[in-house]
């Protein structure tokens, strides 16, 4: 607000007036929800956004983006990623011996290495492979549930699941 002292008076400018007490609360609150409404990164399998100001679907919090990272690392193979030929956990090969005990060891062996390399901030904690036979025997839904901690961002016990259809 602009002062000009005349004599023993003040003159206020109305140009510099702002906004009263409530305006004033109301932009900071509208500040704060828009600050706190700050994308991450694009959700994976990409979809088109339903509402508001995006146009693809977004990752609002920086846990839900490192998961997301994580499925897509788990998910990788080997030479699938441009740029990065080892970039990836290489599970597909390994989708019909996640069955034996072998298998799965060479599994979480993959990933442990996957994950120290290209997200290091990120601690998987236990690997469960899930194998599910159907009634016909020569379809197996083969997966895998890996729990893990992201210290830094104060996660603990998160889960993601994997799964891998497979003809036998």
């Amino acid at each position: 607000m602009a002062i000009v002292p005349i004599g023993n008076r003040k003159v206020y400018s109305f140009k510099s007036v702002g906004q009263d007490a409530a305006e004033r609360k109301k932009f900071r609150a509208e500040q704060i929800s828009a600050r706190n409404k700050t994308a991450f990164g694009i959700k994976t399998p990409v979809q088109l956004s339903t509402g508001g100001a995006e146009f693809l679907k977004m990752n609002y919090s920086m846990a839900d983006q490192v998961s997301d990272n994580f499925r897509n690392l788990i998910l990788t193979n080997h030479g699938e990623r441009l740029g990065f030929p080892d970039f990836g956990a290489n599970l597909m090969e390994l989708a019909f011996e996640l069955q034996s005990e072998d298998g799965q060891q060479e599994a979480v062996h993959r990933i442990s290495k996957a994950a120290g390399k290209y997200m290091p901030y990120l601690i998987p904690n236990t690997f469960e492979a899930i194998v599910d036979h159907f009634d016909n025997q020569t379809v197996a839904k083969v997966g895998l549930r890996i729990s893990y901690d992201i210290p830094k961002l104060k996660v603990s016990n998160r889960i993601l699941e994997v799964i891998i259809y497979t003809a036998s």
